[in-house]
């Protein structure tokens, strides 16, 4: 006689039908791995000799002193208004997980970072979509007017992955003026190291006067710690304190913490690289512009292509030239890496260009 059925664990069927986080493809053999916007440098010896001097058999210090002392000194602040974490993903899971849940909603453009809807999902919140304007930029009015009584947290992405575009800065102060002040707004700059426009917002330098803002930088792109996951935020104390409650302890490791501080340490060198990464970036973006597309302008280390319909094969084609990239439903986001990956880069972009329908050009060129 066949036992009957042992019942299943009950789990809360929203996280069931959540899709997990997909991290960018590995490149298979020598093909070029653009899919994950990492930087392309390998570690600096002073990077290097600081992970190697981590006592890796003790904890690490849950409160990482040392490194939001250097963070606070570096942007001007006092250290109870740094909060570190394993990626400003973790941290930003930790604020929206702080200041929503059942009943309450989240609002963010869409497309925006990929990771945005799982967890608004996860805290138990609904996600409120504003589509992006035609040009890949944020709708900042369409924002504000989505706000109800039952918003707790505004994403705002500049550059916006994955469409590499910014907020300018008297856009958002406006927004900010708009938005109501028990509203958390966060923005999340993890590419603000690669922008050239000076009309760009700059998050930090408006804390001051909005309490509720909180700003997310990391030092997975910029500085090329993307394998240990150490990112920041900084914002109002008692925001900080309620994210700080929600962390997983002690998961802000050593040897992440001794490596920022090295690449603090020697800045000057990590952000020339990051200067040669956004002038390939603007040289890929003309020559992408020469050859058809229209692309938005871009400030992150990346760049977005409207593919459509056609994303799937379009992607199919770029790895056939050795090239992988990130495929995100209508388009595909292709990382600046390594010099010698751009001719296959505009090789494939070529012959991808010549089977798509006609298009408005979002940047404003023609």
């Amino acid at each position: 006689m066949t036992p009957p059925p042992r019942p299943q664990v009950r789990l809360r069927p929203e996280i069931l039908e959540l899709a997990a986080y997909r991290q960018g493809k590995p490149a298979p053999g020598d093909a070029f791995k653009l899919s994950s916007n990492e930087n392309p440098f390998e570690p600096i010896p002073e990077v290097l000799d600081a992970i190697a001097a981590s006592s890796i058999n003790r904890y690490p210090d849950g409160a990482a002193l040392v490194v939001r002392d250097r963070l606070a000194a570096r942007h001007g602040v006092e250290p109870a208004r740094v909060h570190v974490g394993a990626g400003s993903v973790a941290i930003l899971a930790q604020l929206i997980q702080a200041a929503a849940s059942v009943g309450d909603e989240v609002v963010y453009a869409w497309r925006s970072f990929e990771a945005y809807p799982g967890l608004v999902t996860v805290a138990g919140a609904t996600s409120v979509l504003v589509p992006l304007r035609p040009d890949g930029s944020h709708d900042l009015t369409a924002m504000a007017t989505a706000v109800t009584d039952r918003t707790r947290v505004i994403l705002v992405c500049s550059p916006n992955n994955p469409t590499s575009t910014i907020v300018t800065a008297s856009a958002f102060e406006a927004f900010l003026a708009a938005v109501p002040q028990d509203v958390l707004v966060v923005l999340d700059e993890a590419y603000a190291e690669f922008v050239t426009d000076p009309e760009a917002v700059s998050g930090i330098r408006l804390l001051e006067n909005h309490p509720n803002l909180v700003v997310l930088r990391t030092f997975s792109k910029a500085y090329g710690l993307a394998g240990l996951r150490f990112g920041y935020a900084i914002g109002s104390a008692y925001v900080l304190d309620a994210a700080r409650t929600t962390a997983i302890p002690l998961s802000v490791i050593e040897p992440a913490q001794r490596a920022a501080i090295a690449a603090l340490d020697n800045e000057e060198l990590l952000l020339a690289r990051v200067a040669a990464l956004s002038a390939l970036r603007d040289r890929v973006w003309r020559e992408l512009l020469d050859q058809g597309w229209r692309v938005p302008t871009p400030q992150g280390n990346f760049v977005w292509l409207e593919t459509g319909d056609h994303t799937e094969t379009a992607a199919a084609t770029f790895l056939r030239h050795g090239i992988v990239v990130r495929a995100l439903g209508e388009g595909l986001r292709v990382s600046i890496g390594e010099p010698e990956s751009v001719e296959k880069l505009l090789a494939a972009a070529a012959e991808v260009v010549g089977t798509l329908p006609t298009q408005g050009h979002p940047s404003g060129l023609d």
